[in-house]
């Protein structure tokens, strides 16, 4: 069973969303997930200042195997994304917690957080899959 990392919260499509600020959150994809996809070979991520909703698409990895949309799990607009990943994004493969990070989102709803699973429940989640 892949790691599932205390302090972070989980969308139900496997995104994990960090708290930077009251109003910031860094976001990336769980390790199930990469586990899941496999080897990844392409990442696209939209541009700074793209808004986005929660539960619809703000981009896609593409593996050996597929390609996957990534879900927003918060609304917001976007203030940085991982340029590193447009040239390594295996990165995501082997750091998904830190060094493969995918956005930072400014909320415009900060309530949503409130809808999102805890490690716990996150964990107990992928357990069911």
């Amino acid at each position: 069973m892949s790691d599932v990392r205390e302090g972070l919260v989980y969308s139900r499509e496997h995104e994990w969303v960090e708290r930077l600020s009251e109003t910031r959150v860094r976001v990336g994809i769980s390790g199930f997930a990469q586990e899941q996809l496999g080897d990844l070979v392409f990442v696209d991520l939209p541009a700074v200042g793209a808004t986005v909703t929660m539960d619809e698409s703000l981009g896609s990895v593409e593996s050996v195997k597929a390609v996957s949309d990534i879900f927003s799990p918060v609304s917001g607009t976007i203030v940085e994304v991982n340029g590193n990943l447009e040239s390594d994004p295996e990165t995501i493969n082997q750091d998904p917690y830190g060094e493969g990070w995918l956005v930072i989102i400014e909320l415009s709803k900060p309530e949503e957080m409130q809808e999102l699973l805890t490690a716990a429940q996150y964990a107990a989640f992928v357990a069911e899959e």
